[in-house]
């Protein structure tokens, strides 16, 4: 028995230990692989690079209703971590354990925008490190505005558009500011899955992401149900007119 406790021991320790080694190496390649994304256009320029394209939206030019409803459904604790929302973390990590893959994401609203600037859509492990090195570095360099703010403006929403103006100019045919809270809460529950949610595609797949939004959003208490239920009917309505 003494013999049997002994080996579990051993096996439990080598686990551990290589289990670090493991995770310390893809912490140091992901650092490494940072430094290349930085080297190659510093943080600054890339910031200035997003604010210097036409067309770029300022918080202050969209509508409160949007700007909630992003925060609501992409990242609930925005204003609380540091970059990295580690409930989210843990769950995905979890989840991707379990499915033995990177099915899951977990990535706050900075991580997102992180990935936007500089890297691919693929899901790779060493990507998702180097990502969170460009989280840290958003978070010590820009405030959680200016971070919201750059994020609609480089996330995808499908049908060629890769920012909030052209997305509401498409879809809408309208400026960001002047969207209703139905269009806002529509739009923003696009970019989860532009492919599917795209409203040139499903747009019935659109106004069943557009409910789980709402539903953030009174669960959060930044709508009433009431509110909610408006916002829902002025959709119908919108349909109706247009039969």
């Amino acid at each position: 028995m003494r013999i049997i406790k002994k080996f579990i021991v051993t096996v439990i320790v080598v686990f551990f230990i290589g289990g670090c080694v493991a995770g310390g190496r893809l912490l140091w390649e992901g650092y490494r692989m940072y430094q290349e994304v930085i080297a190659g256009e510093p943080l600054t320029d890339k910031v200035e690079g997003i604010r210097s394209k036409p067309h770029y939206t300022t918080l202050d030019q969209l509508p409160d209703t949007y700007k909630n409803a992003v925060v609501a459904v992409e990242d609930k604790r925005f204003y609380k971590h540091g970059g990295i929302d580690l409930i989210s973390t843990f769950r995905a990590v979890f989840i991707n354990l379990k499915e033995k893959k990177l099915a899951e994401g977990g990535s706050s609203i900075t991580q997102q925008l992180a990935k936007n600037m500089y890297f691919t859509q693929e899901k790779k492990f060493l990507r998702k490190v180097a990502e969170l090195f460009v989280a840290f570095q958003l978070e010590k360099n820009y405030s959680k505005e200016e971070i919201l703010e750059l994020y609609v403006n480089t996330i995808y929403f499908g049908s060629g558009y890769y920012c909030v103006y052209d997305a509401a100019q498409g879809y809408f045919e309208k400026e960001p500011g002047e969207m209703n809270d139905y269009e806002s809460t529509l739009l923003a529950g696009i970019p989860n899955a532009p492919s599917v949610y795209a409203l040139t595609n499903r747009p019935e797949l659109a106004a069943q992401r557009q409910r789980t939004v709402v539903e953030c959003m009174v669960e959060q208490k930044v709508l009433t149900q009431e509110e909610a239920e408006r916002i829902l009917g002025e959709g119908e309505q919108t349909i109706q007119d247009n039969e």
